[in-house]
Protein backbone atom coordinates (compact mmCIF):
# COMPACT_ATOMS: atom_id res chain seq x y z
CA UNK A 1 0.00 0.00 0.00
CA UNK A 2 1.33 3.45 -0.94
CA UNK A 3 1.61 6.16 1.68
CA UNK A 4 0.58 9.02 -0.61
CA UNK A 5 4.08 10.28 -1.36
CA UNK A 6 5.77 10.23 -4.71
CA UNK A 7 9.18 11.04 -6.05
CA UNK A 8 9.64 14.19 -8.09
CA UNK A 9 11.89 14.33 -11.10
CA UNK A 10 13.99 17.40 -11.75
CA UNK A 11 13.78 18.66 -15.33
CA UNK A 12 17.29 19.19 -16.59
CA UNK A 13 19.03 19.41 -19.90
CA UNK A 14 22.51 17.98 -20.00
CA UNK A 15 25.00 19.36 -22.48
CA UNK A 16 28.16 17.93 -23.92
CA UNK A 17 30.89 19.78 -25.73
CA UNK A 18 30.37 19.67 -29.50
CA UNK A 19 33.59 18.83 -31.28
CA UNK A 20 34.80 19.79 -34.74
CA UNK A 21 36.20 17.30 -37.25
CA UNK A 22 39.69 17.51 -35.76
CA UNK A 23 38.41 16.83 -32.22
CA UNK A 24 38.78 20.39 -30.92
CA UNK A 25 35.82 21.93 -29.07
CA UNK A 26 33.53 23.89 -31.39
CA UNK A 27 33.25 27.48 -30.23
CA UNK A 28 30.18 29.70 -30.41
CA UNK A 29 30.50 33.47 -30.42
CA UNK A 30 30.19 35.15 -26.98
CA UNK A 31 27.58 37.63 -28.21
CA UNK A 32 25.59 38.40 -31.36
CA UNK A 33 26.19 41.63 -33.27
CA UNK A 34 24.46 40.98 -36.61
CA UNK A 35 22.86 38.08 -38.47
CA UNK A 36 26.01 37.70 -40.59
CA UNK A 37 28.18 37.55 -37.45
CA UNK A 38 25.98 34.82 -35.99
CA UNK A 39 25.75 32.96 -39.31
CA UNK A 40 29.54 32.81 -39.71
CA UNK A 41 29.84 30.74 -36.55
CA UNK A 42 26.75 28.61 -37.22
CA UNK A 43 27.89 27.79 -40.75
CA UNK A 44 30.99 26.13 -39.25
CA UNK A 45 28.80 24.10 -36.89
CA UNK A 46 26.13 22.97 -39.36
CA UNK A 47 27.38 23.01 -42.95
CA UNK A 48 28.78 19.46 -42.93
CA UNK A 49 25.78 17.81 -41.27
CA UNK A 50 24.39 15.00 -43.47
CA UNK A 51 20.81 15.51 -42.22
CA UNK A 52 18.73 18.51 -41.27
CA UNK A 53 19.49 19.88 -37.79
CA UNK A 54 17.23 22.41 -36.07
CA UNK A 55 18.81 24.38 -33.22
CA UNK A 56 18.46 27.57 -31.21
CA UNK A 57 20.90 30.09 -29.84
CA UNK A 58 19.69 31.38 -26.45
CA UNK A 59 20.52 35.01 -25.65
CA UNK A 60 20.20 37.31 -22.67
CA UNK A 61 18.91 40.90 -22.86
CA UNK A 62 22.38 42.18 -23.90
CA UNK A 63 22.57 39.63 -26.76
CA UNK A 64 25.21 37.56 -24.99
CA UNK A 65 25.04 33.89 -25.88
CA UNK A 66 23.77 31.72 -23.03
CA UNK A 67 23.55 28.42 -24.89
CA UNK A 68 23.43 26.66 -28.24
CA UNK A 69 20.84 23.90 -28.13
CA UNK A 70 20.18 21.28 -30.80
CA UNK A 71 16.41 20.79 -30.78
CA UNK A 72 16.12 17.98 -33.32
CA UNK A 73 17.80 15.99 -36.05
CA UNK A 74 15.74 15.02 -39.01
CA UNK A 75 16.08 13.34 -42.35
CA UNK A 76 17.77 14.54 -45.49
CA UNK A 77 15.14 17.21 -46.13
CA UNK A 78 13.10 17.75 -42.97
CA UNK A 79 13.37 18.15 -39.23
CA UNK A 80 10.59 18.34 -36.66
CA UNK A 81 10.53 21.40 -34.43
CA UNK A 82 7.57 21.75 -32.10
CA UNK A 83 7.28 24.94 -30.01
CA UNK A 84 7.32 22.85 -26.82
CA UNK A 85 10.80 21.48 -27.63
CA UNK A 86 12.11 24.73 -29.08
CA UNK A 87 11.28 26.84 -26.03
CA UNK A 88 12.07 24.28 -23.30
CA UNK A 89 15.81 24.99 -23.40
CA UNK A 90 15.22 28.75 -23.72
CA UNK A 91 13.07 28.76 -20.59
CA UNK A 92 15.57 26.68 -18.62
CA UNK A 93 18.42 28.96 -19.77
CA UNK A 94 16.44 32.05 -18.70
CA UNK A 95 16.79 33.41 -22.23
CA UNK A 96 15.30 36.76 -23.18
CA UNK A 97 15.52 35.90 -26.88
CA UNK A 98 16.46 33.14 -29.28
CA UNK A 99 17.76 32.78 -32.81
CA UNK A 100 16.37 29.84 -34.74
CA UNK A 101 18.78 28.05 -37.05
CA UNK A 102 18.66 25.00 -39.26
CA UNK A 103 20.66 23.66 -42.15
CA UNK A 104 19.67 22.48 -45.60
CA UNK A 105 21.92 19.53 -46.55
CA UNK A 106 21.04 20.19 -50.20
CA UNK A 107 23.19 23.32 -49.97
CA UNK A 108 20.46 25.77 -50.98
CA UNK A 109 19.63 28.04 -48.02
CA UNK A 110 16.39 29.30 -49.57
CA UNK A 111 13.59 28.67 -47.04
CA UNK A 112 10.73 26.35 -47.98
CA UNK A 113 7.07 27.27 -47.38
CA UNK A 114 7.22 24.94 -44.36
CA UNK A 115 10.18 26.95 -43.00
CA UNK A 116 8.20 30.18 -43.35
CA UNK A 117 5.15 28.68 -41.62
CA UNK A 118 7.25 27.25 -38.79
CA UNK A 119 8.93 30.61 -38.26
CA UNK A 120 5.57 32.36 -37.96
CA UNK A 121 4.30 29.76 -35.46
CA UNK A 122 7.43 29.97 -33.34
CA UNK A 123 7.37 33.78 -33.32
CA UNK A 124 3.75 33.68 -32.11
CA UNK A 125 4.64 31.16 -29.39
CA UNK A 126 7.60 33.30 -28.34
CA UNK A 127 5.33 36.32 -27.99
CA UNK A 128 3.05 34.38 -25.65
CA UNK A 129 6.02 33.15 -23.59
CA UNK A 130 7.82 36.50 -23.49
CA UNK A 131 10.86 35.18 -25.37
CA UNK A 132 11.69 37.14 -28.53
CA UNK A 133 12.47 35.17 -31.68
CA UNK A 134 15.10 37.51 -33.08
CA UNK A 135 15.85 35.77 -36.39
CA UNK A 136 15.73 32.47 -38.24
CA UNK A 137 18.88 31.51 -40.14
CA UNK A 138 18.94 28.80 -42.79
CA UNK A 139 22.44 27.45 -43.49
CA UNK A 140 23.60 25.79 -46.70
CA UNK A 141 26.93 25.45 -48.58
CA UNK A 142 28.78 28.23 -46.78
CA UNK A 143 25.84 30.60 -47.27
CA UNK A 144 22.94 31.64 -45.10
CA UNK A 145 19.45 33.08 -45.41
CA UNK A 146 18.32 35.46 -42.67
CA UNK A 147 14.56 35.96 -42.32
CA UNK A 148 15.23 39.30 -40.63
CA UNK A 149 17.69 40.66 -43.23
CA UNK A 150 15.53 39.66 -46.18
CA UNK A 151 12.29 41.19 -44.94
CA UNK A 152 10.38 38.07 -43.89
CA UNK A 153 10.10 39.80 -40.50
CA UNK A 154 7.10 42.07 -40.20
Amino acid sequence: MQTGTMRLRELTIRYTVKRSGDGAPALVMPYVRTPSHCAATLIRLLEDEPSEVFAIVCLNTKLRVLAYHEVSRGSLDSSLAHPREVFRAAILANAAGIILVHNHPSGDPTPSPDDVGLTQRLRAAGTVLGIDVLDHLVIGDGQYYSFKETGHWS
